[in-house]
């Protein structure tokens, strides 16, 4: 029981149970004492449910996924409010992008893409983030332990399942399929990526000159050719790049790497390949002009010869 005083204003004091069985006081909500810890990562908890549930996050255990799109959730509770986005009506509207969504809650996260507010700041590296949630998996590079080993590459991960999802980049699993093109893809993140270029949709509008985008790393990256901001830098010539795939191609300058090799000569680089596809297209122009003459050729003396055997024939004709 509580006991409650009404002194012009409604208050409440709590008073503790004392049944014999370790009860959560309800003043721990108010003085914000977390007696329930991860041996983990010893992270805090005001309620001993929301340890359990938080545990799982370590072992893995996910019991709860979307029939729909591979997701997987550690809440049943999550499953049921993820659902609501595939089949049910959407009300909530973004009146930017109009993007709709079945929930006014995901709506107001989802204004923060549009109007690029990050209001979730790191006090130790003053990095920003969007949502909180982007937050909270950013601290976790800071302070947590990865017991979770990739025996192939040895990348270690926080949780059981970031490791399953990421062995499928080295078993080429890829149970996420498109029912539209059959396309496979290894993650469902990747797989409502692709839906887009069948449905055209483009929900990431650039607020400077309204371009729109499928996905909203593109449009952080087109932001960049308005601002200048070029954050991606090589360490061995500092040369600066707005996007990390510019980065990546530029390195290939330093290391030798040449992915792209044509497959009939075997001569390396993008841009060689370019010039011998080129080269090859010319020559097929080339010979196809070629056969064009000649058969012209070939038509017209055939021509003058009909021509000159009908002129004999009636010549012959006429006598």
């Amino acid at each position: 029981r509580y006991e409650r005083s009404f002194t012009g204003k409604q208050t409440f004091d709590f008073i503790q149970y004392s049944n014999g069985f370790a009860v959560q006081s309800p003043t721990q909500r108010h003085n914000g004492e977390k007696p329930y810890e991860g041996n983990l990562c010893g992270k805090a908890f005001v309620q001993r449910n929301n340890l359990k549930t938080h545990k799982r996050t370590h072992n893995g255990e996910e019991p709860s996924e979307c029939n729909q799109c591979c997701k997987d959730f550690v809440r049943s509770s999550a499953l049921q409010n993820h659902k609501e986005i595939h089949p049910g009506e959407k009300l909530y509207e973004c009146n930017q992008c109009g993007k709709a969504f079945a929930q006014r809650s995901s709506l107001k996260r989802h204004k923060r893409t549009c109007t690029g507010e990050k209001r979730y700041i790191y006090n130790q590296c003053r990095k920003a983030f969007v949502q909180n949630h982007g937050l909270q998996k950013h601290k976790r590079t800071h302070t947590v332990q990865k017991p979770y080993e990739c025996n192939p590459c040895f990348k270690a991960f926080e949780r059981r399942n970031h490791l399953q999802s990421h062995i499928r980049t080295h078993t080429g699993e890829k149970p996420c399929e498109c029912n539209q093109c059959g396309k496979a893809f290894a993650h469902s993140s990747r797989l409502q990526i692709h839906i887009r270029t069948h449905t055209g949709e483009k929900p990431y509008e650039c607020n400077q000159c309204g371009q729109p985008f499928p996905h909203g790393s593109s449009l952080q990256q087109h932001k960049r050719t308005h601002t200048g901001e070029k954050p991606y830098e090589c360490n061995q010539c500092c040369k600066a790049f707005a996007g990390i795939s510019h980065l990546q191609r530029h390195i290939r300058i330093h290391t030798g790497e040449k992915p792209y090799e044509c497959n009939q000569c075997g001569k390396d680089e993008k841009n060689s390949l370019r010039e011998q596809v080129e080269a090859y297209r010319e020559e097929s122009q080339k010979s196809l002009k070629e056969f064009q003459e000649n058969i012209n050729k070939q038509v017209e003396a055939h021509r003058e010869e009909s021509q000159k055997s009908l002129k004999e024939f009636q010549e012959n004709t006429i006598k």
